[in-house]
């Protein structure tokens, strides 16, 4: 009984992304459509000059007691833990004081 898993699995979440019509696409092809991105630009030196590594803050494991019926709400997509992370970031930042800066509370 080793073998046996526990707990839930994650389930594998489709993207909506068709990874056989991107194969598909020649390198001209590729090349045209990131030349048509308004969003996709080339850095030059001057970009790169100011630029910094920002590292992201590393998360705490908390214990959470949750409602069942909040809990199986949240479980219905797959990334529940990140989805309560952003409720309530958004909870904290709604209650800040105007003009606070998230990122130096």
């Amino acid at each position: 009984m080793k073998d046996a898993t526990t707990g839930r699995t994650s389930k594998r979440r489709k993207t909506g992304t068709d990874w056989e019509a991107l194969r598909r696409l020649s390198d001209a092809d590729l090349r045209a459509g990131i030349e048509s991105d308004p969003d996709a630009r080339a850095t030059d030196d001057s970009f790169w000059k100011e630029a910094q590594v920002v590292f992201p803050k590393p998360k705490q494991l908390v214990t959470l007691r949750l409602d069942a019926d909040l809990l199986a709400w949240l479980r219905q997509e797959n990334g529940y833990q990140t989805r309560i992370n952003a409720i309530l970031r958004a909870y904290m930042d709604a209650k800040k004081p105007e003009g606070v800066d998230r990122a130096k509370v």
